[in-house]
């Protein structure tokens, strides 16, 4: 489903993101716009992105972490698709937000981003998806912002950061570990790494990474203020 290409000054944004952590990061560089943190579910994505569309904002967004699809898209790439997929729906992102968030960059990927409502640990998960659907990437957010674009007749766009490899699996912990509100279940942590204490390590690097991509994440959008239509839609 495409939407109109957008015919107006885009200057309040609506943004959707996964965590807490993701929003305070975001906030530096879009002081005023209306932003919600999902928690990473499904029900806090669906609601947070239905808000957001009735809160006064003339586009939306969904910025934060994915994980990569495509095989050889390193930790830390760019996304900003030009679609989002959510099994057999299709949305077109819109082509003035994409150019505004520099979509059309040499060192961005774009293509499809799909949508998941649940978290994919292992890499054979992850070819299936790619086999089945041809996306660079997964996220939890951006097939809800799609359908609330839609519904309300906003544009949006889509700016995400691989996390985890296709040729990484997760520990099992990673299913687990966030609390609704987007903080850390410790509870859950705790029994997890107790049952399979060999899940730390990769608990580490998983931290690292996502760590790493929110910093690549900011520093793209950080560049980006340099163009006018890029200011315009932070001030």
């Amino acid at each position: 489903m495409a939407l109109a290409a957008t015919q107006f000054p885009l200057s309040r944004p609506g943004i959707l993101v996964g965590l807490k952590a993701e929003a305070r990061l975001v906030r530096k560089v879009f002081p005023h716009a209306a932003i919600a943190a999902s928690g990473a579910t499904r029900a806090g994505a669906e609601r947070e992105a239905a808000r957001l569309a009735q809160c006064g904002v003339n586009c939306l967004l969904s910025f934060g972490l994915a994980a990569g699809l495509e095989p050889g898209l390193p930790a830390g790439s760019i996304v900003i698709p030009d679609t989002v997929v959510d099994h057999a729906e299709r949305w077109k992102c819109d082509p003035t937000l994409r150019h505004i968030l520099g979509g059309e960059l040499s060192t961005v990927r774009g293509g499809a981003l799909l949508h998941s409502d649940e978290v994919v640990l292992d890499t054979a998960h992850k070819a299936a998806l790619h086999t089945r659907f041809n996306c660079v990437a997964l996220d939890m957010e951006s097939g809800f912002l799609a359908r609330a674009a839609q519904e309300s007749g906003l544009p949006f766009a889509v700016l995400r950061v691989v996390c985890d490899p296709a040729e990484r699996s997760l520990p099992p912990v990673a299913a687990t570990v966030l609390s609704p509100d987007g903080g850390l279940n410790i509870g859950a942590l705790l029994r997890s790494l107790l049952r399979d204490p060999r899940q730390i390590a990769a608990l580490i690097r998983l931290g690292q990474d996502a760590t790493q991509a929110r910093r690549n994440m900011i520093g793209f959008l950080e560049n980006r203020t340099r163009s006018p239509a890029f200011q315009r839609l932070t001030a």
